[in-house]
This record gives structure tokens, sequence and C-alpha cells, in this order.
């Protein structure tokens, strides 16, 4: 099924396949931890959550407490509403070539 932010995934996920990334992507149809990011990756060897939003939207208080957890756990969380964001602030935050 076709959601709002498809697009910008499939955007996301193209940069993250040519930067090397791995990349899980969490779908808990309901089983799983509510909250987990859209993308769970390991780029460079630093591991990296990714909660992409519709345009407008922000992360809910849970996906907010999510992030916090990675980031407290050394990691590090980005969240965008558009492929642009996401990428740009991927490239800041890693170190990586535009």
């Amino acid at each position: 099924m076709k959601t709002p932010e498809s697009k910008v995934k499939k955007k996301v996920d193209d940069y993250l396949k040519a930067i090397g990334a791995y990349v899980i992507k969490p779908a808990t149809f309901g089983f799983g931890a509510s909250g987990a990011a859209d993308r769970v990756c390991c780029i460079g060897g630093r591991f990296v959550t990714i909660e992409v939003k519709r345009e407008g939207k922000v992360p809910t208080p849970l996906q907010r407490l999510n992030a916090k957890l990675a980031t407290q756990a050394g990691g590090i969380a980005i969240w965008g509403d558009s492929a642009e964001m996401i990428i740009e602030q991927l490239k800041e935050r890693l170190g990586l070539p535009d």
C-alpha cells in the first residue's frame, strides 16, 4: 500500500543504497514495538535511524522518544518531511560528500 511518504522513502532508499548503507525497514504490523523509525541503518560504522514524515508533519511523541533513546545509545536520529531534508542531514551529521 502506498503512503503519502512513499516517494520520499524511495528517494531516501536510493541514496542509502548509493552510499552503501546497511538498511532495515521495520514493519511491525501491530506486533512489534510501536514508534520504530522508518529506516534503521548502519552507515560507515554509525547507527542511524530515519523517520520520514508527510510534508508539514512532525514525529509523534513516541517517535521522538525512540529517537532520543537511539541518540542516548550513541546513534544518530534524523527525521524529515522531504528526501532533500533527510539527505542533507545525513551529509552534515555523518560528514558525507555532496
